[in-house]
Order: structure tokens, then C-alpha cells, then sequence
């Protein structure tokens, strides 16, 4: 089946100054799930056991990928199936109604340098949840900007002492600074503002565009809240959508309008995001090539730490802490990873011949760093296929050096968090492949 690709290559068609309304063409699975394509899979219990990490050239039926074209057509259509139906769930198609209203527009942000948009992103029905962008863009600029886009965890007003934008209404993590009774409070505002580095990342000449996690799905073992029961045919099965699933979803709905705003190079778009919500970047890119590079830090088991690991956190671990983040087949796995039909480095593989950067810290061994970088040479044959680099070595760098392969990996000392220094190993990266600077 190739109409994955298809899909994923949505173009906005009108836009009106001041609301925009992208129109898609018809964007289906085809019906993927009513065709019954699970049907094509093995039960877990009788799949093949892959103590190592598995050839990302040999296809599911031990056939061996030999040309670019073949991985094109059969490979990498055959691993994005594998993938939502053994661990993160079958998205949904893009929906066809889509459309976002500029709320606000100040082209006098941090002293005129920057213009900041809150953009409202509705689709579906009208009681579905709506995508609410934050979205900042160099004035000091000669084209369109690149910019990076990701999920926030506490809201976007924790990210700039700022006033204007809204407070979020719904669920907030309790351990976000400022939160009472998991809500959002005046006391929350800026708390993370070194977090994102939105200034210094303007000044630098991207833009930033984010929101946060709970406007797609609170991260909570609940599927009645959220995207899910207003994109969700029929009751869920063993392979509906998890919530990384959904976030990525939204990080897709985000992208829609990215591409459509005329401030914005749609040629240069990054994701990125930071622990549970680096696994969802990665996954993003993976399943949207509008999406140029790709930035999942410290992302760790189920993102890009192997599924196969001795260190940090297991799938067993992983699916009894978050059991709503994956799918019900990939809980099957908690006790037998070696019967995964793939691991991490093949969803890096899907992101080829894009950039991808792993960055990690030194005291987060819960994320597997060691693990991570083995997963970045086991995705370099595919890249190499296709005719690019890959790792620049197969030996991790020293901590504080950055190395900048296609397959890009950087680990600093510290413990598991997103700072400025992180921030300056993203966009020296970015610079590279953007050709910025």
C-alpha cells in the first residue's frame, strides 16, 4: 500500500487575510482499519524473535530492500503499518474542514524584533478540541522564516511573561509551576521561559511556533477527553491511537497551517520536542514529510531509545506507568521486546533522508543515552541507501560536542530537562541543514 505518503502530503488550498480556511483534497487511510488491514499482521505470540536490533532493509516477509525505489514503494509504506498497528495506533485521516483564525497579531513583539500570532486551529466537529498556536516570527529577515513547531507541557503562557496570551481552560499537569487543582494560574506565567528560549531563538532568525499537549489530549488513561472521541469510528481496538499517536496528529494540524502562512518558509520546518513529547516529534516527522528535521530530545523508550534495551526505562515499565500512550498490541510486548518486528532506528529510518538530531544528558540514564546513539548508526544503512550520510562516526562524541551527521547526536552533562544550552546545539544543527547564517 503506498497512499501513506499521500496522505501526508496535504496542501492548504485558499487562504482569506485574518482567518485562514485550508481545504484539503480527500486525505484517507482508505479505509485502512475497515479493510481489516490488521489481518495482514502476525499475532504477537507468533512472530519471530530479533534478539538485536532488526536490518531495517529486510522486509517483513525476510525479503531484502535493495534499491531507494524499492524502499519508497514497499518498505517504508509496509513500516508506518507496522507501527500504528503494533505500537502507537492507526491515526486518523487529516480532516477535511480544517481552519484557523488569527486571534491576535503584534508586529511590535520584544521591542519590534519579532511578530507574535495566536492563531485558533478548529477541525472536526464543533465540539472537538481546538489547537491554540503560539507562533512567534522574526521581523529581521530577507524570506520567509524557518521555524520550529512542538507540543508545550504547561501551557503557552509559561512560556513568555505575557499577559495577552490566554491561560489554558482545561486539564494541566499539577508538577507545571504555578498550577492549583491542576488548573493553570496567573502565578504560572513565564515559569518556562528558558525552557523554549523563544527570544534567543528569534534573534537567531527562526520562528516559533508551539502549544500545549492537553489541546489535543490531556495525558491522562482517559480516552473520552481529547481528539480521540471525535475522530475514533466505532468502539477502540487493540490497535486504536494512543496519545502519542494523537499528539503527533496535532503537531500535523499545526503543520497545516505552518505551510499556509506566507511569513513561514514551508521548506524549512523543525520539529521538536522533550521527553514524552520528543517521542511524539519523532513520530511526526516520521509520518509527515512535509516536516524537514527533526529534533526528539531525550525522548527515551518508545521514542528514540531502543525498545530492545538493558538500561532506563523498559516497555514493560513504560506501558504500566502510561498505559494510554501506545496501543494494546504493544502492551503484548512487555515481557517478550525481542518480538518486535522492528525497533526505534526503523522509525528513524521512515524520517530519512531528512535530518535528525538525538541530544541528551549524561545523568538521564532513564532515557538509555548509549542506547540512543546505537539507535541512530542502526537507522545509517537506510540513509546511506538513499543516498546521503548518516552517523559521522560510529562512536558517540565526547559530552559538549555536537556531531552533526545527517543522523545528528550531542550529549551534554546534566540531568533530564530542556535549557538554553540545548537550545544552542538545535539551531547549530538547524543552521547546517537550513542554511541559515
Amino acid at each position: 500500500m503506498s497512499i501513506l505518503p499521500a496522505i501526508l502530503r496535504s496542501a492548504p488550498a485558499s487562504l482569506r487575510l485574518g482567518v485562514f480556511l485550508v481545504v484539503f483534497a480527500p486525505l484517507s487511510l482508505t479505509g485502512i482499519q475497515e479493510m481489516g488491514i490488521a489481518e495482514e499482521f502476525l499475532p504477537v505470540a507468533r512472530l519471530p524473535v530479533h534478539p538485536d536490533l532488526p536490518d531495517p532493509l529486510i522486509a517483513f516477509d525476510g525479503s531484502r530492500v535493495a534499491t531507494p525505489d524499492d524502499w519508497t514503494a514497499r518498505r517504508r509504506p509496509e513500516l508506518l503499518r507496522l507501527f500504528q498497528h503494533y505500537m502507537y495506533g492507526f491515526l486518523p485521516p487529516a480532516p477535511a474542514n480544517l481552519r484557523a483564525k488569527v486571534e491576535l497579531s503584534d508586529a511590535n513583539y520584544f521591542q519590534g524584533r519579532a511578530t507574535k500570532k495566536q492563531v485558533t486551529i478548529s477541525f472536526g466537529p464543533d465540539a472537538a478540541p481546538k489547537i491554540h498556536l503560539l507562533l512567534v516570527i522574526p521581523n529581521r529577515r530577507s524570506g520567509p522564516a524557518p521555524v520550529f513547531v512542538g507540543m508545550n507541557f504547561c501551557g503557552n503562557h509559561a512560556l513568555l511573561n505575557d499577559p495577552q496570551i490566554p491561560l489554558p481552560d482545561q486539564w494541566i499537569y499539577s508538577s507545571c509551576q504555578g498550577t492549583q487543582g491542576e488548573r493553570a494560574t496567573e502565578a504560572s506565567r513565564g515559569t518556562q521561559i528558558d525552557t523554549w528560549a523563544i527570544e534567543a531563538t528569534i534573534d537567531r532568525g527562526y520562528a516559533v511556533a508551539t502549544f500545549y499537549s492537553g489541546d489535543v489530549d490531556p495525558d491522562r488513561n482517559d480516552f473520552s477527553d481529547g481528539v480521540h472521541p471525535h475522530f475514533q469510528s466505532g468502539p477502540r481496538t487493540v490497535d486504536s491511537w494512543g496519545t502519542i499517536a494523537a499528539w503527533s496528529w496535532g503537531i500535523h494540524r499545526a503543520v497545516d497551517y505552518l505551510v499556509a502562512d506566507s511569513d513561514l518558509d514551508r521548506k524549512r520546518i523543525a520539529v521538536v520536542g522533550h521527553s514524552r513529547l520528543g517521542k511524539t516529534a519523532l513520530l511526526a516527522a516520521a509520518f509527515d514529510e512535509r516536516i524537514a528535521l527533526a529534533i526528539p530530545h531525550q525522548a527515551g523508550c518508545g521514542g528514540t531509545a531502543p525498545s530492545r534495551g538493558k538500561v532506563g526505562e523498559s516497555v514493560k515499565q513504560i506501558n504500566d506507568r502510561f498505559p494510554h500512550w501506545f496501543d494494546d498490541v504493544f502492551k503484548q510486548f512487555n515481557d517478550q521486546p525481542e518480538k518486535i518486528p522492528f525497533d526505534q532506528h526503523c522509525l528513524v529510518a521512515l524520517v530519512a533522508p531528512r535530518p535528525v538530531l538525538f541530544t541528551n544528558a549524561v545523568e538521564d540514564t532513564w532515557a538509555n543515552p548509549d542506547g540512543q546513539f546505537a539507535v541512530l548508526v542502526a537507522a545509517d544503512p537506510v540513509y546511506r541507501l538513499l543516498g546521503t550520510d548518516g552517523v559521522k562516526a560510529k562512536m558517540p562524541p565526547p559530552v559538549g560536542e555536537l556531531q552533526d551527521g545527517r543522523l545528528g547526536y550531542f550529549v551534554r552533562a546534566g540531568k533530564h530537562s530542556m535549557i538554553p544550552e540545548d537550545w544552542q546545539v538545535f539551531l547549530k544543527f538547524a543552521d547546517k541543514y537550513f542554511g541559515q547564517n
